[in-house]
């Protein structure tokens, strides 16, 4: 029932929609049912044809530097709909988690040198909620970037409902 109503109350506030059809990247966790609470990072990168390859060439080495703590939830590119799309799911317990495992992560050595070239632009905030998986953002950064794989990135802050696997 809460789920009927949640879809009740969202088709009230959806304004367009789009689907994708992702695959997962072989180097990447699959995603398993998780204990919370937790929030969870959606970054998304919308790629210049024809880098998807360099991308997942870079990625499958700087990925083992972020396994460690279990926060690399998944890694998708899309198969269908618009192309050239990843997405990165990362779980934390909160924004001060996040915050200080990004920030471990750029001083290990390794890391650096397989993200930086895939890496990000300077951002622009965006305080408007977005509804994502029934809950709000928390906040949304999007930017474009001067590194020749991306074109825009963003990230999106999710808190699962009480139904997700993922908690």
């Amino acid at each position: 029932q809460e789920y009927l109503d949640f879809r009740k109350e969202r088709s009230r506030m959806l304004l367009s929609r789009r689907n994708q059809l992702l695959l997962e990247f072989s180097f990447w966790n699959e995603p398993q049912p998780r204990q919370g609470p937790n929030i969870y990072e959606l970054r998304t990168y919308k790629l210049k044809p024809g880098t998807m390859i360099e991308w997942g060439n870079n990625w499958a080495r700087a990925i083992k530097y972020r396994q460690e703590n279990q926060e690399a939830v998944g890694g998708f590119f899309s198969q269908i709909g618009e192309l050239y799309v990843v997405h990165h799911l990362w779980a934390y317990r909160d924004l001060q988690s996040r915050e200080e495992t990004r920030n471990a992560a750029w001083r290990k050595r390794g890391w650096d040198e397989n993200v930086y070239y895939t890496g990000e632009g300077t951002p622009t905030y965006s305080s408007d909620p977005l509804p994502v998986l029934g809950a709000p953002a928390l906040t949304c950064l999007s930017f474009p970037s001067p590194v020749p794989l991306i074109r825009t990135m963003e990230s999106r802050i999710m808190i699962p409902l009480k139904i997700s696997p993922l908690q």
